[in-house]
């Protein structure tokens, strides 16, 4: 009689091979964004539309710079993670490996790219 809970039985199984523990790190992530999107929105609405010592000033604070990172990073990740499933589940060979090292790329350097323009707003 085998003694295994559903996790272990799921674990590296599916199309991705990950089983329970990339459905987990999602759910994290999208758990977090359900709290951070929302504040951030507000805080980029009221600096949207401004002049830009006004823009500058807002996100030269603490709270706003620290939300906006947040976002970025933890967006990025998300959006890694999820458009690598998908393309495990559709593509095959050489073509998945290069769409998901594109992928992968794409997210740190979207992120990259952000926080250095956050950096620079900041300083």
């Amino acid at each position: 009689m085998r003694y295994l809970t559903p996790r272990k039985r799921a674990e590296g199984r599916g199309a991705a091979h990950h089983g329970a523990e990339h459905h987990w790190a999602m759910t994290v992530s999208s758990v977090g964004l359900a709290f951070l999107v929302p504040l951030w929105l507000y805080i980029f609405g009221s600096a949207l539309g401004g002049t830009r010592e006004a823009v500058l000033e807002t996100f030269a604070r603490p709270l706003p710079a620290i939300l906006t990172a947040l976002v970025l990073v933890v967006g990025m990740r998300h959006f890694a993670m999820g458009a690598t499933t998908m393309i495990e589940d559709y593509a095959r060979g050489t073509n998945r490996k290069l769409l998901i090292i594109f992928v992968i790329a794409l997210s740190w350097v979207i992120a990259a790219t952000g926080l250095f323009a956050l950096a620079r707003m900041a300083l």
